[in-house]
């Protein structure tokens, strides 16, 4: 009986899972509940989609501890990912990557769409607004050799400790890895407090105007990423402690190495782009 359950081969074929269902019903419930909370709508006379939505939060942080954990687990039992299963997720994080680089050039997309055209003839409300020039008349854009350039050396310093930590692991470094990783979360928050600080200080806002607009997505998308990133670090600097990571076993390392790598570049764009490229001076009076 047991040679007739035997494996011969290199693929993992998982065992059924509730997670995905769990999953999905949980995002439903806090996109649908975000939607009733936001537009102040009423389910059965009372106002509870701001608990439709906190359960639904639940729910899908739940499902995503329960479920990394089996995959953690998974990995850990040194059976299941075999270097057919590793190769396969490696080409899933590329594509999963190459997703969120199409999320940027959108709002690249849309930043440049207003910069490089702001006296389109065939747009008179954008022109009006905009005073035929970029940055807009009256918009106070900020200074990039001031915050952005700190958040800039930020960044790439923490691209060089984190590679440094994943050199430490594939030497079997264990101390390094983690003041590798230590350094690298540390700078990720440093970097989102020093981006607080500047949106503290814009002297535009979101809404109203098409250069606020823009540059908040752009932005703010990537501090969002930073966020995300640092908690994928702070989750590999837990499994570092728990003696998960070796040097021929590490995918989940890897990925997070993978993850920051692609925030330093995306933000090396947005600060050419968007602050140097976009500066207007003190206050912009005409532009590109």
């Amino acid at each position: 009986m047991a040679e007739a359950h035997a494996k011969h081969h290199d693929y993992h074929l998982v065992n059924p899972s509730p997670w995905p269902l769990i999953g999905s019903i949980s995002a439903f419930l806090m996109a649908a509940g975000f939607v009733v909370w936001w537009k102040g709508m009423t389910i059965a006379g009372t106002q509870s989609g701001g608990f439709i939505f906190g359960a639904g939060i639940i729910g899908v942080l739940f499902t995503m501890f329960s479920w990394w954990n089996d995959v953690i687990n998974e990995a850990n039992s040194g059976e299941f990912h075999s270097r057919v299963v590793q190769l396969h997720h490696r080409y899933g994080m590329m594509l999963f990557i190459a997703s969120e680089v199409m999320f940027f050039v959108a709002w690249f997309w849309a930043y440049f769409d207003a910069a490089l055209y702001p006296n389109d003839p065939m747009q008179y409300a954008r022109v009006e607004s905009l005073g035929g020039v970029w940055p807009p008349k009256g918009i106070q854009t900020f200074d990039p050799w001031h915050l952005p350039l700190l958040n800039t050396l930020i960044l790439l310093t923490s691209g060089t400790t984190v590679t440094w930590a994943h050199h430490a692991l594939l030497e079997g470094d264990r101390k390094g890895v983690k003041v590798g990783l230590w350094l690298t979360i540390l700078l990720g928050l440093i970097f989102s407090c020093v981006q607080v600080i500047e949106y503290s200080h814009a002297g535009f806002g979101f809404t109203g105007n098409i250069y606020g607009a823009t540059f908040f997505m752009a932005t703010g998308f990537h501090g969002a990423h930073v966020f995300i990133g640092t908690i994928f670090l702070i989750v590999c600097l837990l499994r570092t402690y728990r003696g998960d990571f070796t040097p021929t076993q590490h995918l989940g390392f890897e990925f997070a190495a993978w993850y920051w790598h692609f925030v330093d570049v995306v933000w090396l764009f947005l600060f050419a782009a968007i602050y140097v490229w976009g500066y207007g001076g003190p206050v912009a009076t005409g532009g590109h």
